[in-house]
């Protein structure tokens, strides 16, 4: 229920967007009629149509992508008709006599003067096609939760009610404008001017859509975004992840909840399949990590240590991999990983995110901690507080018996993409390449799943990036279609990571970066020599970006020498 609530809220913010202002002149071009013949079955057919294409995008389908693709072209020619008709009623006259006759033969009644649930509900039907709204954090977040959990009711039920939620305000918004019509009407005899005036915003609203400013200039020129509002409502909801409670000295540890079962790993590697009863009078720690993960990533060395420090006493480490994108699942890519990695304990499969759902775990990494009984007893999310979760691992095996415990901590001491995260608590965020959760994208329209030229702006703003040249993009990556296509990025940090991948052939791809134009020299990564060289050889994370001194705000570009190229995320450090 409370999501429920929080995806209406989230719906009816949509009218504080600068991406609602392209389809408002079609809500108020019917202000002056009948609200329950009119403005209310429009309003509901934008709502069920934008859920129905939303869940079909959400879910992967390239062909409703397609599909939707063609809708708008059919939804901007129904629109530009309407202005049109506004503009001159004796081209509406003409225009609409046939539909007229259709209209009659439909619903029985005249629909000479617009007054037609019909027609009022198949505007409803073009303005959901149109309507993209802007990918804010509640949005983000049901798209998220629909790719990861698959086709459900649920997934439907949530975009609807944020639908809904902007039908909701647009619908208030359409019962004030009316009122100001009528008043309009009345008392300045302006009616035919107001027509007029509304048609010339409806034709506006056609070209902004048609030339992609919807999505393009502007987000980016919003004077009320609403971003901050959002993230304030997930987070009443949905709070961020906190670590276990501190605990006082010689307080005992809680006891969380049994271990969920293990059986719903689709492989394991480096061990046979290991079960939660087989586990018993083992201390057991889970580790939930995907292998392209940054985070996952930075505290894996310390998970490896863990394992190899303390497993003749007693401690059995397993690495749940659940995967976040699609090339994660392949058990041939996560074997290959493991190997380079050098984690040699116990990986469980999680492609069906059985064991993910059954520890009700949100987040990478995740660390649970488990008794010789099976009891969960302790966990941790995300990095950090190593020293602590070590403290953890000793006091579990000193109750299950074990004495002699080698002492000391892990060491702090990590190289190359492991090394800790810098301190700057300004650097730039996780940012997804592919539509389904793209943010700060300053290229205009996204063309979803078709080959589209790209120009990147002269000038970025701080987090912002875009693609430039020819490319196609997916919902979870974009795949550059010749050589010289690029993206750039103005980023803070001392790292910066993109998660790259070969195309479907796996030839290697070679790319050159540079920083502020210039080749990396003493800033390069660990994937890319001073002069920028690099090549992609495998779908994983490649650090592209490490800064010598500080972490200040750069400019980043990166091309690639041959086509073909998938990029994913962007992570910084």
């Amino acid at each position: 229920m409370l999501v429920l609530i929080l995806a209406y809220l989230g719906g009816v913010l949509t009218i504080l967007s600068p991406c609602i202002l392209p389809v408002l002149p079609f809500v108020f071009a019917r202000s002056d009629k009948p609200f329950m013949r009119n403005g209310l079955p429009m309003l509901l057919g934008m709502a069920v149509t934008f859920a129905g294409v939303a869940t079909l995008a959400a879910l992967g389908g390239g062909w409703a992508v397609h599909a939707n693709q063609y809708g708008r072209i059919v939804a901007l020619v129904v629109l530009a008709f309407l202005g049109l008709t506004l503009l001159s009623t004796h081209l509406a006259e003409w225009l609409t006599r046939p539909f007229v006759v259709l209209g009659n033969r439909l619903s029985q009644r005249s629909a000479g003067d617009g007054d037609s649930i019909w027609g009022a509900t198949g505007l409803g039907v073009a303005t959901g096609l149109l309507w993209a709204p802007c990918a804010g954090p509640i949005l983000g977040l049901l798209l998220t939760g629909a790719a990861l959990n698959g086709a459900s009711v649920q997934t439907t039920l949530l975009l609807l009610t944020y639908a809904a939620g902007a039908a909701t305000s647009l619908g208030l918004a359409l019962l004030v404008g009316g009122k100001v019509f009528a008043v309009m009407k009345r008392s300045l005899g302006a009616g035919e001017w107001v027509r007029r005036a509304l048609g010339v915003l409806v034709l506006c609203g056609v070209a902004a859509i048609a030339l992609g400013l919807d999505t393009g200039l502007l987000t980016r020129v919003s004077l009320a975004s609403t971003g901050g509002i959002e993230q304030k409502l997930i987070n009443a909801v949905r709070p961020a992840p906190a670590a276990a409670p501190v605990r006082k000295a010689g307080e005992p540890l809680p006891v969380e909840g049994q271990m969920p079962s293990l059986n719903g790993a689709t492989r394991w590697l480096n061990s046979a399949p290991l079960t939660s009863e087989s586990l018993r009078g083992k201390v057991v720690l889970v580790d939930f990590w995907t292998y392209s993960c940054i985070n996952c990533i930075r505290s894996l060395p310390y998970v490896r240590g863990w394992a190899g420090k303390y497993r003749d006493h007693g401690l059995v480490v397993i690495g749940v991999h659940a995967p976040e994108f699609a090339f994660e699942k392949d058990p041939a890519n996560v074997a290959r990983a493991v190997k380079d990695l050098g984690v040699d304990y116990p990986v469980a499969l999680d492609n069906d995110y059985a064991i993910w759902k059954g520890f009700n775990n949100q987040y990478w990494p995740a660390h649970y901690f488990i008794d010789a009984q099976g009891r969960i007893r302790n966990h941790h999310f995300g990095e950090g507080d190593y020293r602590e979760s070590e403290d953890v691992i000793r006091l579990l095996l000193t109750a299950a018996g074990q004495k002699n415990l080698p002492g000391g901590y892990i060491s702090d001491a990590h190289r190359g993409v492991e090394a800790a995260a810098s301190s700057d608590s300004t650097r730039s965020p996780e940012t997804y390449v592919g539509y389904a959760r793209a943010q700060n994208f300053a290229g205009g329209r996204v063309a979803h799943d078709d080959a589209w030229d790209y120009r990147a702006p002269h000038a970025l703003g701080a987090d912002q990036w875009s693609l430039d040249g020819r490319w196609t993009v997916h919902a979870e990556n974009a795949q550059s279609m010749q050589p010289g296509d690029g993206v750039v990025y103005r980023f803070r940090g001392r790292d910066l990571h993109l998660v790259l991948g070969p195309a479907s052939g796996g030839k290697p791809i070679r790319f050159r970066v540079t920083i502020d134009g210039k080749p990396p020299g003493a800033d390069h990564g660990m994937d890319t020599d001073a002069d920028g060289n690099g090549t992609i050889t495998a779908q994983r994370l490649y650090q592209l970006v490490r800064q010598a001194n500080g972490s200040g705000e750069r400019l980043f570009e990166i091309r690639f020498l041959d086509p073909g190229a998938q990029a994913y995320a962007f992570t910084f450090g």
